[in-house]
């Protein structure tokens, strides 16, 4: 009996090139056509003509063949922003390329590209700096007779803290999320981070840390003191619960699961975003991303009265912050491109008292730290938005600041914050997203930018930190800025003017993991300057998932003229 053939049952493979390859232009255009698949040599060889059974079998097998869809390799350009072919889009070390059937990236308008924008050359371009106003509204004088000793008519000056002093690198498992300073210990630093993990670190000591990662199983969004025992501390996470945990033992208890029955599906999950602590009412109010809002009984640790409905339902509600002089005043945001300001003696469905649209999600909403008079928003449409007067027409923001922090994903939100420290409530803080080039290196600076004229400050950077910044908190009692980088801390200082303390200039950095300390290693190796002592260090919390895998080095150098 005749052996017979097994043809091969692979597709044919088309391979599309682009213009500027090795193949014409024709042949680039039958590719996108799709062509016929060629015809093998064993398609084309003849069969004996006595075996007919052969060969029928042999043509139904070659139908089937040619019936399969050709595999399509595409050599050609593909942006990144369009989907189509001929051009490229995105960044380019630290140059940002537009894509031609987009507006500018930074400021969402047509007619240039990001790199010639206006608003990048000039950050207060087209911002309308800060009325003096004399209003005819009686309420609105009032208000102003009570809060005006709070704001200072003079600016005081600036002092941004725009030096590395020290860091901890690695500390996190995943990306920092949240950052809180201790209300009375001002070296104390509390960090979230994307699998639920809370951080306590002394950053005066720098070997002094602990990492607590039986808190919450995934994302930490938000964290608040306990007004009344500053050892406790509330956190919301997108697990569906509200812990309550002390920060010394690491010992944390559930004041709220949304999910008691566990994983459900999407439709029903309930993830807890935005949260804030009203100490007069002595409430914990957290949001979850079905626009709903729950009050939290600080004094019985129990969910209190039922939740309402604040936003779009459906929608996540990422912020909420009370008023710091009028706690009945409540101020939320969220992805239905609105922030709200309630007032929570009626708080019911619908009832808000004003509503501030934007153009996309909403990020970040806050009042003015002093006097709560003025709001400050953050928006995925690469806008600030600054109200000067609750008490004041509120259809329209007072002043729109283009910044960009407009982001893809796998990054935490961007949130503009002011200084707690400004008396005249002007000096706001937010990381940037769209990188520049300092001599060579791509880097993604701190911004201070004054809410009152739009004027860029300051901008903050280190040629050593070269991932962006989303997560900035100014300190309320001395002139430090924290900031968490992917899975890293760093605390910024002002460098000091003295010669005497140039002199005595220390940093101190702290690794962490296995990779870290073989790079560590090496490092200080290359440097024989360097006077540097390295050893090892267990940390004292129980439950940190980085004991026995942490090396300190303290480094010290001189500063160079």
């Amino acid at each position: 009996m005749m052996t017979r053939r097994r043809n091969s049952a692979f597709p044919k493979v088309v391979i599309e090139r682009g213009a500027d390859s090795e193949e014409s232009s024709s042949d680039d255009d039958e590719g996108e056509d799709g062509p016929e698949p060629e015809t093998s040599e064993e398609e084309g060889e003849e069969l004996p003509e006595g075996e007919n059974g052969d060969k029928k079998e042999e043509t139904l097998m070659d139908a089937k063949q040619k019936s399969k869809a050709p595999i399509t390799i595409s050599l050609k350009k593909v942006c990144k922003v369009c989907k189509r072919p001929g051009h490229e889009a995105g960044f380019k070390g630290a140059t940002y390329i537009d894509c031609p059937m987009k507006p500018c990236f930074l400021c969402k308008m047509p007619g240039h590209t990001t790199v010639t924008c206006p608003h990048r050359v000039a950050s207060e371009h087209g911002v309308v700096p800060a009325p003096h106003r004399n209003t005819q509204n009686p309420v609105d004088y009032v208000f102003e007779r009570q809060l005006i000793p709070r704001i200072r008519q003079c600016k005081p000056a600036y002092v941004i803290p725009d030096q590395v002093s020290c860091a901890v690198i690695r500390y996190h498992s995943r990306r920092v999320t949240c950052l809180e300073f201790h209300p009375r210990n001002n070296n104390l630093l509390i960090s979230g981070d994307k699998k639920g993990q809370l951080g306590v670190w002394d950053f005066d000591e720098v070997s002094e840390k602990v990492v607590y990662g039986t808190i919450h199983s995934c994302i930490l969004n938000n964290m608040r003191f306990n007004p009344t025992n500053d050892g406790m501390i509330y956190s919301a996470s997108s697990d569906g619960t509200i812990s309550y945990t002390d920060l010394e033992t690491g010992i944390s208890s559930s004041l709220m699961n949304l999910n008691p029955d566990g994983w459900q599906g999407p439709s029903s999950w309930r993830m807890l975003y935005g949260m804030d602590v009203n100490a007069e009412r002595g409430l914990v109010l957290v949001a979850d991303n079905f626009g709903l809002l729950y009050l939290v009984d600080t004094r019985s640790n129990n969910e209190t009265g039922q939740a309402v409905l604040i936003h779009k339902k459906g929608s996540k509600v990422v912020g909420l912050h009370c008023n710091p002089v009028q706690p009945d005043l409540l101020l939320s945001c969220g992805n239905d491109h609105f922030a709200r300001l309630w007032d929570m003696r009626k708080l019911e469905a619908g009832g808000s008292l004003y509503d501030l649209a934007h153009k996309r999600v909403v990020n970040s909403a806050y009042f003015s730290p002093m006097s709560g008079t003025k709001i400050l928003t953050t928006a995925q449409d690469n806008r600030l938005r600054i109200w000067d007067s609750i008490f004041g027409d509120m259809d329209l923001p007072s002043r729109e600041i283009v910044h960009s922090h407009d982001f893809n994903r796998h990054l935490t939100p961007f949130r503009a914050e002011w200084d707690p420290k400004d008396s005249s409530e002007t000096l706001a803080v937010i990381g940037r997203y769209i990188s520049e080039n300092f001599n060579g290196t791509a880097l993604h600076p701190i911004d201070f930018i004054d809410t009152g004229t739009g004027q860029l400050v300051a901008e903050v950077m280190d040629p050593n930190v070269t991932t962006i910044s989303p997560v900035n908190k100014l300190h309320p009692r001395d002139d430090v800025l924290a900031s968490g980088s992917s899975r890293s801390l760093f605390i910024w200082r002002p460098k000091e003017k003295s010669d005497f303390a140039e002199k005595k200039e220390e940093r101190k950095i702290l690794f962490c993991g296995k990779a870290e300390r073989k790079k560590l290693r090496k490092n200080v190796g290359d440097e024989s300057e360097d006077d540097s002592d390295c050893g090892g260090f267990s940390s004292k919390g129980k439950r940190s998932k980085f004991s026995k895998k942490e090396v300190i080095c303290k480094s010290k150098r001189k500063a160079k003229r």
